[in-house]
């Protein structure tokens, strides 16, 4: 696995702090990280600008879940403003998220750049298994929902989904190797605590399992010394 696969997630409060973890994480090897809503309500795309400036992969993570024509117009303007990964909700239905698929195509062909890699949201990895049946009232297996809508992400188009890493091995096994699972809920082996996700493994485990991708955020930047954090989790899935 290489550096470019360690998504960091900037989950933090203000464009300035984000900034401030990059700065302190480039010379330990950070090529990747992931911008989630509240930091791009905060401080707009003109961030994910100053990420791509830095020669940074920058995966906008807003979950997509609109009406097809809306998230199409809004995958063109994501990518205009440089995102190289981008996701969208699986629920949002089959046409959204081959529309979005579409138009990453046509937007990344415009740009003269590799096509943008779209993902799908499966599952949120903060949900436990009973939650399918109380909240959205289908007796589905979360593991058969997961695998459903992996399915129609693929044949949609997308080129890979969101997934918890418990999943990683069955979509490995269903949809093969190049589909990328790009999973959250990691946590190194000492940290101690899940935090609000339900389905967790280590990064060693999450890649065994058939990650293609991990994102780690809170073990990293809750740490005094976040770059010591960062290659460490490099250096524990080198091998």
């Amino acid at each position: 696995m290489n550096a470019s696969q360690l998504i960091v997630a900037l989950d933090l409060r203000g464009k300035q702090d984000a900034l401030t973890l990059v700065e302190r994480l480039k010379p330990a090897g950070l090529k990747h990280v992931k911008v989630g809503m509240s930091l791009f309500y905060e401080a707009g795309i003109g961030l994910i600008e100053e990420l791509k400036a830095q020669d940074l992969d920058v995966f906008v993570d807003l979950k997509l879940h609109d009406i097809p024509n809306t998230v199409e117009r809004t995958v063109d303007v994501l990518i205009q403003g440089g995102a190289s990964f981008l996701n969208v909700h699986c629920l949002g239905g089959f046409d959204m998220m081959q529309r979005a698929s579409e138009q990453a195509q046509k937007s990344s062909d415009a740009l003269g750049i590799p096509p943008v890699h779209v993902i799908g949201v499966t599952i949120l990895t903060s949900h436990q298994p009973q939650a399918l049946a109380v909240d959205l009232q289908t007796q589905v297996p979360l593991k058969d929902m997961v695998l459903h809508l992996a399915k129609q992400a693929h044949q949609a188009g997308l080129h890979g989904v969101v997934c918890s890493p418990e999943e990683a091995s069955l979509l490995k096994t269903a949809l093969g190797e190049d589909f990328l699972k790009v999973t959250p809920g990691i946590r190194p082996e000492n940290y101690g605590k899940s935090d609000d996700q339900a389905r967790i493994l280590t990064p060693k485990q999450a890649l065994t399992q058939g990650a293609t991708h991990l994102v780690v955020g809170r073990p990293i930047y809750e740490s005094p010394e976040p770059e010591v954090v960062f290659q460490s989790i490099l250096a524990s899935i080198a091998h």
